[in-house]
C-alpha cells in the first residue's frame, strides 16, 4: 500500500472552477503532490490575474496543465474539454481522472419575495443557478464516464455549504442548488460504487471568495463565522485544497456518499460565548 501522499505521473485532476477559491487552491495543492491539473474556468479580462497566479504556481511544480477559458455548463465545451483530455491521456498509458471537483460559483442572488416584482428572481435565473451549480456535475460526470476517463479509484468531489440547510437573505436559488448538489452527489455514488468510484460533497465553513463576497452581507457573515469557529478563524481555501489531497489517498477508498465538513468545528456551534463574542465588537 502507498503511505505517500505523491501521486502518480499518470492522475490527472479535472477542476471546474479553477481560476480562484476552492478550485484554484485545489489545483495548486494537488499540483503539489504531482497531480496533473485541467483546469476549467470562465472569466473575463478583469479576473484573468487570479487563473494566472494558479497558472504560476502549477508551472513551479512541473506537472502537466491544461486549463480552458469556458462556459463549463455549455455541452460543446464540455465535449471539447474532455476530448482533448482524452487524446492527452493517449499519450501515457494508465492516465485518468483521479479527481473530479465541482466548484462553479455561478448564481443569482435575489430574493424569492419582493415589494417590486422586478426584483424577484425569475425563472430563468432559478433555471440557469441550478443548471450551474448542481445539475452540470451530473453532466460532466456522464460524460467523463462515459469516455473512459473515470476509472476504479477516482474520486468525485463538491463543494456545498451550510446555506444548503439554513436559509439567508438573497441566497434562496442557490441555497436549493447547494441542495440538489448533495442529493446528485449521493445518486452518483451508489451508481458508481461498484466500479470503485466515490463521490462526496465537501462543506466548506465560511470563507472568504471571490464567490462569496458578492453576497450582500459578506464581511458580516465572515466575523460571526469567526466567533462562532472553536479555532477562532475563518476555513480558507488552502483548508478545503489540503482535505481533498487527504480524501484522495487511497486510504480513503471508503469514505463515500458523505457530506464532509471542513470547518475547524463551526457548524457545530449554534451559541457564541462571551470570549469569542469581542469578535463581533
Amino acid at each position: 500500500m502507498n503511505t505517500d501522499l505523491r501521486f502518480k505521473s499518470t492522475d490527472w485532476a479535472l477542476i471546474l472552477g479553477a481560476s480562484s477559491g476552492f478550485g484554484g487552491a485545489t489545483a495548486i495543492e494537488l499540483a503539489r503532490h504531482g497531480m496533473n491539473i485541467c483546469g476549467v474556468h470562465f472569466d473575463r479580462s478583469t479576473t484573468m490575474h487570479l487563473v494566472e497566479h494558479v497558472k504560476k504556481e502549477i508551472a513551479k511544480t512541473n506537472v502537466k496543465s491544461i486549463f480552458f477559458n469556458v462556459n463549463a455548463a455549455d455541452a460543446n465545451n464540455r465535449k471539447e474539454v474532455l476530448d482533448t483530455l482524452k487524446k492527452e491521456f493517449g499519450q501515457q498509458e494508465g492516465s485518468s481522472v483521479r479527481v473530479l471537483m465541482h466548484s462553479l460559483a455561478f448564481g443569482t442572488l435575489k430574493p424569492y419575495i419582493a415589494e417590486n416584482p422586478a426584483d424577484m428572481v425569475t425563472q430563468a435565473q432559478m433555471e440557469m443557478t441550478l443548471d450551474v451549480m448542481a445539475n452540470s456535475l451530473v453532466y460532466w460526470v456522464q460524460s467523463a464516464y462515459s469516455t473512459g476517463l473515470l476509472k476504479k479509484g477516482s474520486r468525485i468531489y463538491a463543494m456545498t455549504s451550510s446555506g444548503g440547510r439554513t436559509q439567508i437573505p438573497h441566497y434562496g436559488a442557490v441555497s436549493a442548488a447547494k441542495a440538489t448538489l448533495e442529493s446528485h452527489i449521493r445518486q452518483l455514488n451508489m451508481e458508481l460504487g461498484e466500479f470503485g468510484i466515490t463521490a462526496n460533497s465537501v462543506m466548506a465553513g465560511a470563507t472568504r471568495t471571490p464567490a462569496q463576497q458578492k453576497i450582500p452581507g459578506a464581511d458580516r457573515m465572515l466575523q460571526i463565522a469567526k466567533a462562532k469557529n472553536p479555532m477562532m478563524r475563518i476555513t480558507t481555501p488552502e483548508d478545503i485544497a489540503k482535505s481533498i489531497v487527504l480524501f484522495t489517498h487511497e486510504y480513503a477508498d471508503f469514505l463515500a456518499g458523505n457530506v464532509i465538513g471542513v470547518d475547524g468545528g463551526e457548524e457545530t456551534v449554534s451559541y457564541i460565548g462571551q470570549k469569542n463574542a469581542r469578535e463581533l465588537e
